[in-house]
């Protein structure tokens, strides 16, 4: 397998929205899928790298660090197991060390993940 660098584009969400566009986070997945169907299928254990792009109205006053990593996660790794971790035996078992951030782009424009896979050998 070969090391995975990749920016997939728009406004990342976590879970299901009750108000709003309500369709945001389905659409979010489908381009995750959409964006990473191409990138090459992990075959072995590995280290995952993220980033969450996220605009400023993802930081509201009442949520001032924004939303939880580990909701953005489970998000994108449901999507990911659907491309580059579908032939993998466990699905996104085979990350076994993660680093996970987010930070603040000033628009919707600049939103996206950055996706970095890197392959380790653990036998």
């Amino acid at each position: 397998m070969k090391h995975i660098s990749y920016r997939i584009s728009g406004v990342p969400y976590s879970r299901s929205k009750k108000r709003g566009d309500t369709q945001a986070p389905k659409k979010w997945t489908q381009a995750v899928i959409e964006q990473t169907k191409h990138l090459p299928k992990v075959t072995e254990a590995c280290i995952l790298r993220v980033t969450f792009l996220l605009p400023p109205n993802k930081f509201p006053k009442d949520f001032p660090y924004g939303p939880d990593l580990d909701n953005l996660m489970k998000r994108l790794s449901d999507a990911l197991n659907q491309t580059i971790f579908s032939d993998t035996e466990g699905k996104d078992s085979c990350v076994v060390e993660m680093s996970v951030m987010k930070t603040m782009v000033e628009s919707e424009a600049e939103a996206g993940t950055l996706l970095e896979v890197l392959p380790i050998k653990i036998k």
